[in-house]
């Protein structure tokens, strides 16, 4: 069988980004963003990193199908609150389906809303949680489910990856969006959005690869 020589690309340092990815956010700017309750993203800008605060969360300009994300995050470092109320933040892949971002370290909530779950679907495989402060990273591997001519859905998929360590693995996607989710219904695209759930949860090192 004919295969296609890999095209080369620079891996770039730890952690990213590869030379091939599209850049949302390196701690220069917000340009990439647009607010979810204005056309301007609303978000603290300091110190290379960005902050949610109560003005709605951020939808990327660009819109994407397969992809692979990378996201840095961290939750604050003195501990206010607990489940759901620590850290509480969220990833979505089209505006519809959430990885959950919680500070699930010594922290008891449901387990398919802690961190790396996909949010009311499935929890992730094992905890793998950093200390409150503490940069964490997911890696993120996303597949688009899609509507058949038939009018049945071939499901996608998702593999997520929690600072190294495999947490979710081929999980189907059904088009069913989580919940809260801003965005629903099947579409070949959507925006990354990246949630405010009224705690202070920053970010930072965001970038998108097209498959």
């Amino acid at each position: 069988m004919r295969q296609k020589e890999p095209t080369i690309i620079d891996p770039g340092p730890a952690g990213g980004p590869p030379s091939d990815a599209i850049v949302l956010f390196n701690g220069k700017n917000l340009d990439a963003f647009r607010g979810e309750k204005s056309p301007e993203p609303r978000w603290k800008l300091e110190r290379d990193v960005m902050e949610t605060t109560p003005f709605g969360g951020i939808f990327s300009k660009q819109e994407f199908g397969d992809c692979q994300v990378h996201v840095e995050w961290t939750s604050p470092t003195t501990v206010k609150g607990d489940g759901q109320g620590r850290g509480n933040s969220g990833v979505y892949l089209m505006g519809r389906y959430e990885i959950q971002v919680l500070d699930s370290y010594n922290n008891k909530t449901y387990f398919n809303g802690q961190a790396g779950a996909l949010y009311g679907f499935n929890a992730p495989l094992v905890n793998a949680c950093r200390k409150p402060g503490e940069w964490q990273s997911y890696d993120i591997i996303f597949h688009v489910p899609k509507l058949l001519p038939d009018g049945k859905v071939q499901p996608g998929s998702i593999t997520v990856l929690h600072n190294g360590v495999l947490i979710q693995d081929h999980i189907p996607v059904t088009g069913e969006p989580t919940t809260s989710a801003p965005l629903k219904g099947l579409a070949p695209k959507g925006p990354l959005y990246l949630q405010d759930h009224g705690n202070p949860v920053r970010f930072r090192n965001v970038w998108v690869r097209q498959l």
